[in-house]
């Protein structure tokens, strides 16, 4: 929800256009405004009222993940719809080097340790490897993963991503992968000592990692998600930590959410799980609103929006393989 003086700031980007504003749990409001309304900034997703308004020709979602947005009736329909991606990329980053460092360290070994009041040597740790010097894999190159490539340097760590478009190499990266080049995911595994996911979820991501990708992968590397559990075949992933193939993980989302307490993912001593949930950036909601505004410029100028889907980003969850 925004604060007075945040909704002032959207009112005054949209004059001189009618700016009506309207609570989430307001469906009477909402269907009104609908009626008329050309622009719609929610806090949700998409859902059959938004594709079903009849001037309706810009919906912003006022958050990152547009997974449930990304329909084939939004492109069918002609609606542009954009995102916040971005507001919370330094925070998530870091999240995912919470558990890069909580899984090189033994953060769960060392805190059981200290919980049992006992000053020892952990068997195996002269083997471990801190970040230093080793090989950060990025899958993906939005907001998120440009700013896990920038601590991945401060970090001492080689990085290489592997991510859709071909681009120009940032000068964070070392290496820069493209599918559309036709660079092989496999050779990008070959090297990754960590791997971090930072992708969108769409059709051609679904299960990007299952069984033959973790059995090519180094049985020292760890899996770091930071995008969405279906990225991962969650199956694969317990049987490659099972077996050995990987050395572990770090799971800040999970197929189904909540996970289940029966999942044997929450019994991993080489697992560490956060429910969905990050630290927020202290401006956050300012953020957000600077992206619309700058969204409304660029839409009335007829230029490209800013986080806005394409037909690229579709997600069918319905599908069978």
């Amino acid at each position: 929800m925004f604060e007075p003086d945040q909704l002032e700031r959207l009112r005054r980007a949209f004059a001189p256009a009618e700016f009506v504003h309207v609570a989430p749990w307001d469906d009477a409001g909402i269907a009104r405004a609908l009626e008329h309304a050309d622009v719609a900034v929610i806090t949700g997703d998409l859902d059959e009222r938004y594709l079903a308004a009849p001037r309706l020709g810009w919906v912003h979602c006022d958050h990152s993940g547009l997974t449930r947005s990304a329909r084939p009736e939004v492109f069918e329909r002609g609606l542009i719809v954009t995102g916040s991606a971005g507001r919370s990329a330094p925070a998530l980053a870091q999240h995912g080097f919470y558990f890069a460092l909580a899984l090189a360290f033994d953060a769960r070994g060392l805190f059981g340790m200290q919980d049992a009041h006992r000053w020892r040597f952990i068997d195996g740790y002269e083997k471990k490897l801190a970040l230093w010097g080793r090989t950060l894999g990025i899958v993906g190159y939005g907001h998120t993963a440009r700013e896990m490539a920038r601590l991945g340097k401060a970090f001492g760590m080689r990085v290489i991503v592997y991510r859709r478009r071909p681009a120009e190499k940032a000068a964070d990266v070392d290496v820069m992968l493209s599918s559309d080049d036709g660079d092989p995911f496999g050779s990008f595994l070959d090297e990754a000592d960590v791997v971090m996911i930072a992708a969108q979820l769409t059709d051609a991501t679904r299960h990007l990692f299952s069984t033959g990708e973790f059995a090519r992968m180094k049985n020292t590397a760890l899996v770091i998600n930071m995008a969405r559990g279906e990225i991962i075949d969650q199956d694969a992933l317990i049987e490659a930590l099972r077996t050995g193939e990987i050395a572990g993980a770090g799971l800040d989302v999970a197929t189904p959410e909540p996970l289940p307490p029966e999942s044997p993912l929450w019994d991993f001593p080489n697992v560490v799980i956060t429910p969905h949930v990050t630290p927020a950036v202290p401006d956050r909601t300012q953020r957000s609103i600077d992206i619309v505004v700058e969204n409304i410029r660029r839409y009335r100028a007829g230029e490209p929006l800013l986080n806005a889907l394409t037909e690229r980003d579709v997600y069918t969850p319905n599908r069978r393989d």
